[in-house]
């Protein structure tokens, strides 16, 4: 595999989407979950989504219940829970495991790409994964890097 494009997965709403629908698009992949503490990021990733998504940009975030059990609902729920609670408007995928034997293949490539702390391995949720025009991982942000952190870094790839 040589970059996202590679790759698919399944939305929130049960499509299978291949991830070559966002060529030339900057993208902010993110484990995400419903129930913990750095939750309220969902805010900070839906304003950076509403101020770049009409300059090819989006988020796509991906639900996990790996990391204390903090997204145990089925993926009807979480999605009504991110558009109610949030007004998350940008693609929500499937529930998925980020780490192990088990790991998405998305997310075995992108912790291949860029380590963490870790190593590899995610260490919790909200982890985000910066991806260029030309589907590869440029850089890595933990959960405590809050979205608008990443702001900058999403304007010099959309000019670049």
């Amino acid at each position: 595999m040589t970059s996202i494009y590679d790759f698919s997965a399944k939305t929130i709403e049960g499509e299978v989407k291949p991830l070559s629908d966002y060529k030339g698009d900057v993208l902010l992949i993110v484990n995400t979950a419903s129930k913990c503490g750095f939750t309220p990021q969902f805010d900070g990733l839906q304003k950076l989504y509403d101020q770049y998504k009409g300059q090819s940009f989006e988020v796509l975030g991906f639900p996990c219940n790996q990391f204390g059990h903090q997204d145990p609902g089925a993926d009807e729920e979480i999605n009504e829970f991110c558009q109610k609670k949030y007004g998350v408007s940008f693609q929500m995928f499937s529930k998925v495991n980020v780490k192990g034997k088990n790991a998405h293949p998305l997310f075995a490539f992108l912790t291949s790409e860029q380590k963490g702390i870790l190593g590899e391995q995610i260490k919790w949720n909200f982890t985000k994964f910066l991806i260029d025009k030309d589907g590869q991982v440029v850089k890595r942000f933990g959960p405590q890097k809050n979205p608008d952190i990443i702001e900058k870094d999403v304007e010099a790839l959309l000019k670049g």
